[in-house]
């Protein structure tokens, strides 16, 4: 069946002293949208972590949340500057000999000056993360799309549902349709004699108005395309791949064949039919909105 588009995915993995998470969290997007935060120096990451994402999904949008921890002996190097640690000690022997000071310096004190210490990040080895984030982003998006799977089911079990009632309401106007002629044929004769009183009607010129009638108000055709969408839509849903945008369109067609009957008919009955389908119709367009 088709997927969802909400959905959650996390991994986390460590090798030789380099640890990298993954959180991926998707909701309903019209296309594929994906957002990235991650700490600068891992930018790099960017790149692949979208290609991974474009190949296994087609729509929704997605935040990216990557942290990155190097715990190795060469992650850090400390490093002190030579200029401005000089400069401090020229001052501490100044201030020493000015007034008569001992000059307590020691090499703790020193390193502790401001500015004088500084812990430099080694530059990463790329591809070594880069592995990394292809082992983190197959377990995440694995967990993702299981989700999406779940919840995709549930949806197409609704959807199915409520398709199966929009064609009981289809076979129900179906059934009222030639009675709807009829009904006008009475009223016709009605009215005409109610107006006439003692004239006889003219048989050849009502059964023409019966069949102007008839002609306009045939829905035949709006009956056999909203079951054919009713049909294209379950095949869909039904073929697990991504099917949105279709059920979009395929949705926007079977509402648009029912106003086109409820204009037509002229028909209390079938337009209370109408109104009941539209409201189901709206309830499928809301869910499908859901659908990858």
């Amino acid at each position: 069946m088709a997927n969802s588009m909400t959905g959650f995915g996390r991994a986390n993995v460590l090798i030789d002293g380099r640890e990298l998470t993954v959180e991926l969290k998707s909701v309903n997007h019209r296309y594929l949208d994906l957002t990235f935060r991650m700490p600068r120096h891992i930018s790099f990451l960017e790149d692949e972590i979208r290609r991974i994402l474009t190949a296994r999904l087609t729509r929704g949008h997605v935040d990216v949340f990557v942290s990155y921890r190097n715990t190795r002996e060469d992650a850090r190097t400390a490093v002190f500057d030579a200029a401005l640690l000089k400069a401090y000690l020229a001052a501490a022997a100044e201030c020493a000999d000015s007034f008569g000071l001992r000059n307590d310096l020691t090499v703790t004190s020193a390193l502790r000056l401001p500015d004088v210490m500084d812990v430099v990040e080694a530059e990463e080895d790329r591809d070594a993360v880069i592995e990394l984030l292809r082992a983190a982003m197959d377990s995440a998006v694995d967990e993702l799309i299981g989700m999406r799977r779940v919840e995709g089911e549930r949806l197409c079990t609704d959807l199915l549902a409520r398709l199966e009632v929009v064609l009981s309401l289809r076979a129900d106007i179906e059934k009222r349709a030639p009675l709807v002629v009829e009904d006008y044929r009475a009223k016709l004769r009605e009215r005409i004699a109610a107006i006439l009183e003692n004239t006889e009607v003219d048989q050849n010129r009502l059964a023409q108005e019966v069949a102007f009638f008839a002609d306009k108000a045939n829905i035949d055709e709006e009956l056999v395309r909203l079951k054919s969408h009713v049909c294209a839509a379950r095949e869909l849903l039904s073929n697990g791949e991504a099917v949105g945008r279709k059920m979009d369109f395929i949705v926007q067609e079977m509402n648009r064949e029912f106003n086109t009957i409820g204009s037509k008919a002229n028909d209390k009955d079938i337009t209370a039919l109408v109104i009941e389908g539209k409201a189901e119709i709206e309830k499928i367009r809301e869910q499908v909105q859901n659908l990858e």
